[in-house]
C-alpha cells in the first residue's frame, strides 16, 4: 500500500472502479487521484461514468486525451473506425477466429501507454503508486495481452527503474477472475449501477458484446441482477 498517495487508471468500468474503491478504502479520498484517458473511443459513456464516480468517491479526476496515438489503428472500438462492427460474442469465441491473437477490440498496447503516462503524472503529483484493474479473465487466451501477470511484472520493473524507485505499479486483481473482482467490490460497497462497460454507446448496454457478457456473468456469480 502507498505511503504517499495513489494514482488510479480509471475508465468508469467495473474493474477500475473496484480498484479506485480499494485505494480510497486504504488511504482516504484525499490521497487518491483518478486518471481518465480518452483514446478515440466511439462513445463518451465511460468518460461520463468516470466523472460521476470520481464525484461519488470524492477524488480528483485528471482527464488525458491520447487519441492521436491510435489514429492508424484498426481497432473496432475507435470512432475513426465507425464502419468496423464490434463483435457480439464472448472472448472465447472471438479467440477461435483469431488463432490466439488479440481480439479486434484490443487497443494496441493501451495499458502500456496509459501506465507510462500515469508514471509521469504520479511523479509530478508526489504519488508513489499506480493502480489499474487488470484481471485474469481479460488476459486469458491472449485476448488482451497487456492485462497479463507477465506484462504487469515487466511494466512495474520498467516504471520503478525509470522513476528512480519513486513509483510502483499495483495490479491488485491481476490473478483474479472478474467475478472475484466484483466480490471484492461488493465488500467495498462499490456502486456498480453507476459504472459503464459496454463497447456500444447507446442509452442501455447492448448485453451481447464481450465485455457486457463478462460483466453480467460476474454480477450473477455474486448474486447481483445487473447489466
Amino acid at each position: 500500500m502507498s505511503d504517499k498517495g495513489a494514482l488510479v487508471l480509471f475508465s468508469g468500468g467495473v474493474d477500475s472502479t473496484t480498484a479506485l474503491a480499494l485505494a480510497v478504502s486504504e488511504m482516504g479520498s484525499g490521497s487518491v487521484t483518478a486518471l481518465s484517458v480518452s483514446y478515440g473511443q466511439k462513445h463518451v459513456k465511460e468518460i461520463e461514468a468516470a466523472k460521476k464516480l470520481s464525484r461519488y468517491f470524492n477524488v480528483r479526476l485528471i482527464q488525458l486525451d491520447l487519441s492521436e496515438i491510435f489514429k492508424f489503428s484498426g481497432c473496432s472500438l475507435l470512432g475513426r473506425n465507425s464502419g468496423e462492427e464490434i463483435p457480439k460474442e464472448s472472448y472465447a469465441e472471438q479467440l477461435k477466429k483469431t488463432n490466439g491473437s488479440p481480439v479486434s477490440t484490443y487497443v494496441p498496447f493501451r495499458n502500456g501507454l496509459f501506465l507510462s503516462a500515469a508514471a509521469a503524472y504520479a511523479m509530478s503529483l508526489g504519488a508513489d503508486e499506480i493502480l489499474y484493474g487488470a484481471h485474469s479473465d481479460d488476459a486469458a487466451g491472449n485476448a488482451y495481452p497487456d492485462c497479463s501477470e507477465a506484462f504487469n511484472t515487466a511494466m512495474n520493473t520498467a516504471i520503478y527503474e525509470g522513476t528512480g524507485g519513486a513509483v510502483r505499479i499495483r495490479a491488485p486483481f491481476v490473478g483474479l477472475t472478474k467475478a472475484e473482482v466484483v466480490r471484492q467490490g461488493v465488500g467495498l460497497g462499490v456502486p456498480y449501477e453507476l459504472t459503464w462497460s459496454c463497447y456500444e454507446g447507446q442509452d442501455e448496454p447492448c448485453r451481447v458484446c464481450g465485455t457486457c457478457r463478462d460483466r453480467r456473468a460476474a454480477f450473477l456469480a455474486n448474486g447481483l441482477d445487473l447489466y
